[in-house]
């Protein structure tokens, strides 16, 4: 599982296994956990993330979306 990102205490990654699906990115906070699909920028699910906390997270998201793009395709087209 790849770390994309660290930021704030928020870790990026994606899983190895999921070339399959639609490019994406979960982050990771503590035992919080979100997956945000990335083209268009949208939320996939959350665990334990309450929901005030989802759109700063999605700002996080949009703003180093063309990063997690990068690692993504870099990672499975490799």
């Amino acid at each position: 599982m790849p770390a994309i990102l660290r930021l704030d205490g928020y870790r990026s990654y994606f899983y190895s296994g999921e070339g399959s699906e639609p490019p994406h990115v979960d982050v990771e906070f503590g035992d919080k956990l979100a997956k945000y699909w990335l083209e268009p920028v949208e939320l996939a699910s959350s665990k334990r993330f309450r929901s005030h906390e989802l759109g700063p997270l999605r700002d996080i998201v949009l703003a180093h979306r063309q990063t997690f793009l990068r690692a993504w395709y870099e990672h499975f087209e490799a």
